[in-house]
């Protein structure tokens, strides 16, 4: 789109400290799991953009971006059609930059200055506009407090095997028990742990995961009513009542709202 590489590997070996990569991302595109040297922003202006690590699964619609630190392995998902914008830090490029994944809220400048960047070269000029670009980018960063669009995981094998189960199907409406039952534990022991490896309830991290799946299938375009009967909601409203109480806006709205986020 811009002439300029889409290889990823060409973005690491740069001098500059901030390298900026457009790539357009047919729904359901996946990347397989890998890491960078540098640091990255990922942001979708358009459709969700699923990132999952070994630590947990972020979503992003067009309002936010996924910040993944150097050395983290990642894989990617789209949901939708995705103009994707990326943006590989030198690691040390700013000392506020962030230590761990986190969901950074994407204001208007900040999506300005993204969409910028990707039209400047590589190796841009550092003492020139281009320069001036790319410095006010790094100074740009800031994970900012927004709605829970994170999805934790744990590390102990057989709690991953529930939350994978459920991340796989999340028309699956599980109680605490029937997913003990599934780990072959006590209820007991099973939400003890739970809370300990993942810092919620099972309960509350079931209602996470069908959250996230929601904004996946919104992101594609699926009606709301097909939505919730796919995610084993009783109706409509109240798939719609639960979207509105954890976001803030009705899902009708949701990427409505995002879009006039981005653009005002």
């Amino acid at each position: 789109m811009y002439g300029k590489s889409e290889d990823r590997e060409d973005y690491q070996r740069t001098p500059r400290p901030l390298a900026a990569m457009a790539r357009d991302l047919p729904d359901g595109h996946v990347i397989p799991e890998h890491s960078h040297r540098r640091a990255q922003l990922i942001y979708g202006s358009a459709g969700a953009i699923t990132v999952t690590t070994p630590e947990g699964t972020w979503v992003a619609p067009p309002q936010r971006a996924v910040w993944i630190p150097s050395g983290v392995m990642h894989s990617m998902r789209t949901s939708g059609e995705v103009p994707m914008r990326t943006l590989y830090i030198e690691p040390g490029a700013r000392a506020h930059l962030p230590a761990s994944c986190t969901v950074i809220t994407v204001t208007p400048l900040l999506r300005e200055l993204l969409l910028a960047a990707t039209r400047l070269p590589i190796e841009y000029n550092p003492r020139d506009r281009e320069g001036r670009i790319m410095e006010l980018l790094l100074d740009e960063f800031e994970p900012l407090a927004v709605e829970p669009l994170q999805l934790p995981l744990p590390r102990e094998d057989v709690l991953l095997r529930v939350c994978r189960r459920v991340i796989d199907q999340p028309e699956l409406v599980w109680t605490t028990a029937e997913a003990a039952k599934y780990a072959h534990m006590s209820e007991r022991t099973f939400a003890r742990h739970f809370v300990t490896e993942v810092g919620c309830t099972f309960g509350r991290w079931r209602q996470q995961a069908r959250l996230l799946a929601a904004i996946e299938m919104l992101a594609r375009g699926e009606p709301i009513a097909r939505v919730s009967v796919q995610l084993s909601y009783d109706s409509p409203s109240a798939f719609s009542a639960m979207f509105r109480r954890c976001l803030g806006t009705p899902p009708s709205q949701y990427f409505g709202s995002c879009q006039r986020e981005a653009v005002s």
